[in-house]
């Protein structure tokens, strides 16, 4: 058990019946020292969001989930389909993938995250290599401060890259925020 003053973004709670995870945490000290917590919470299992403001010292459990390393194999209409290095399969259902379908390709070493024995959801790298796709071409004169121009990566992906990247080249993505790093 944790109070809830001690929860950081990324871990996982049960509220209700349902576990979630913690995207957000902002404390606030009200008058007379009445300190709460307010949490940016989203459901593991249905995705659902919801905001909700606990006392700092309300106490609520804490959940650790089981995570395994995999290589994402292939999609079978709506599962996606990972697997270990015991060619073990494992299955996420596509509304749990969230942003990961961005950077999803064949191949890729990611995270499979388990609750309960079942597979919920996927974890990406921080950051990943991707080659541009497409991009306009920069406009001479059109420089004056951080100018950015939009790309396009073989999911689909948009990013918004600095002028000088060009078609073809390859970037570094941070699939938290899902910013431009720097051209590789």
């Amino acid at each position: 058990m944790k109070i809830a003053q001690e929860i950081r973004a990324g871990n996982v709670i049960m509220h209700g019946k349902d576990p979630m995870i913690v995207l957000r945490t902002e404390y606030a000290r009200g008058g007379r020292g009445a300190a709460t917590v307010r949490m940016k919470l989203k459901g593991l299992l249905g995705n659902i969001g919801t905001e909700v403001v606990f006392k700092a010292d309300d106490k609520m459990d804490q959940i650790i989930l089981d995570k395994k390393e995999c290589t994402y194999s292939y999609f079978a209409d709506p599962m996606y389909v990972c697997m270990d290095t015991e060619y073990n399969q494992y299955e996420v259902e596509a509304e749990n993938m969230g942003d990961a379908l961005n950077y999803l390709e064949d191949g890729m070493a990611v995270e499979v995250v388990f609750y309960e024995g079942k597979a919920i959801s996927v974890e990406l790298p921080t950051s990943i290599v991707r080659e541009i796709t497409w991009t306009e071409p920069a406009v001479k004169g059109d420089t004056s401060g951080k100018v950015l121009k939009p790309a396009k990566i073989a999911t689909g992906f948009e990013v918004a890259v600095p002028l000088f990247v060009e078609q073809g080249d390859k970037i570094e993505i941070d699939t938290r925020t899902g910013e431009y790093r720097k051209r590789v």
